[in-house]
């Protein structure tokens, strides 16, 4: 066999993947890794100081600049945002409201056993859906409530992400528009490589006044536009099991031994290797239909507050994150069928009953 048949690939398998199931681990290692600082019991697992549920976002962030790059590529301009409000926004507003309206006096009746005050007291529930609308988290507490837990006054320490992934939606939007990125895999590589370069001189962001929020946008970044890169070579070239392998490799190597910036500019082995894994490991066929990992994600925190709240911790770790498990998966399937599945169906026109709902999510 020559090398180049061993490095030719095969069109990667958009319909037959693993790529909802990877997400709704990766999901679920964000609840294990806050489980730790929600219960008061350190910061769990880390590597180069960053906890598994970082490197579970930049998992999320790799796979999404794969799949939301294609949906660039092959949608309109207008059809591709309306998509991506409607993938991120129902479901993020329904959690808002929810915790408002529902977690706020759960709490407030578990801790104080009254609602007194709570429609009145800063932050208000009022203020603290109107302060998150535009998917900038800048109020985590809601009056009195979550006074009394080990990580107190945070309702919802992981919606934070999702600003800098819609910000990351909008960057492609704009860069779709230019046919020399549609058309050539050396924009994605410089743009990536840009990003990069940024992060490994992040400190000097900080000397010159920049604010949290630029820092934490270019941690991310490049996350996602190394996907963008392996898009466009999956996309030429396909996927291919050696360079698959040779992948997974690397991106551990790169990550063990390049700290500070190693993560970052490892993201293009990091997504050539989840993408080509998604491909050998077989998913349920529900899962495969139905893509829970966003609900999941957006109410894990709440429901482990909650629970500590509830004297889950009292049985110690492992049923404590059994029961934060059990209640974030009840409404991630909740949030799915109820608010994710019908807002996408009826941007999409609501056509092909029955069909699978494929979309990516944070």
């Amino acid at each position: 066999m020559s090398l180049t048949t061993a490095l030719r690939g095969t069109p990667y398998p958009y319909r037959e993947n693993s790529l909802n199931l990877f997400r709704l681990f990766l999901a679920a290692l964000v609840l294990f890794a806050h489980s730790w600082y929600i219960a008061g019991r350190g910061v769990g697992p880390m590597l180069h100081g960053e906890n598994l549920g970082g490197w579970a976002v930049a998992g999320f962030f790799v796979i999404s600049g794969f799949l939301i790059t294609r949906s660039r590529i092959r949608t309109k301009a207008g059809e591709y945002l309306l998509h991506r409000v409607a993938r991120i926004y129902p479901a993020f507003l329904v959690c808002l409201v929810l915790t408002a309206a529902v977690f706020g006096p759960i709490s407030m009746l578990v801790e104080y056993g009254s609602l007194a005050g709570y429609l009145t007291t800063p932050v208000t529930p009022a203020q603290y859906v109107w302060g998150n609308l535009g998917l900038e988290v800048t109020s985590y507490d809601i009056g009195r409530t979550l006074d009394t837990v080990p990580y107190p006054n945070a309702w919802n320490g992981s919606l934070w992400t999702l600003y800098f992934e819609f910000i990351c939606y909008l960057t492609v939007w704009v860069l779709g528009a230019w046919a020399v990125f549609r058309k050539s895999l050396v924009p994605a590589v410089i743009l990536f490589l840009g990003s990069v370069a940024v992060w490994v001189n992040i400190g000097l962001a900080t000397r010159l006044g920049l604010d949290l929020n630029f820092t934490l946008l270019f941690k991310l970044l490049p996350f996602f536009l190394g996907g963008t890169v392996v898009y466009f070579v999956v996309d030429r070239w396909g996927m291919n099991r050696w360079i698959g392998i040779a992948s997974i490799i690397l991106a551990g190597l790169i990550i063990v031994f390049v700290p500070g910036w190693g993560g970052q500019a490892a993201s293009p082995f990091m997504a050539y290797g989840l993408l080509f894994l998604a491909t050998l490991v077989r998913q349920p066929r529900w899962i495969a239909r139905n893509d829970v990992s966003y609900g999941f994600y957006i109410y894990a925190w709440p429901v482990q507050q909650l629970t500590v709240l509830f004297g889950g911790l009292a049985w110690g770790m492992p049923v404590y994150i059994l029961l934060t498990i059990i209640g974030t998966s009840v409404l991630a399937v909740g949030s799915w069928f109820a608010v994710e599945r019908p807002a996408m169906r009826r941007v999409r026109g609501g056509a092909r009953t029955g069909a699978p709902v494929r979309a990516p999510s944070v």
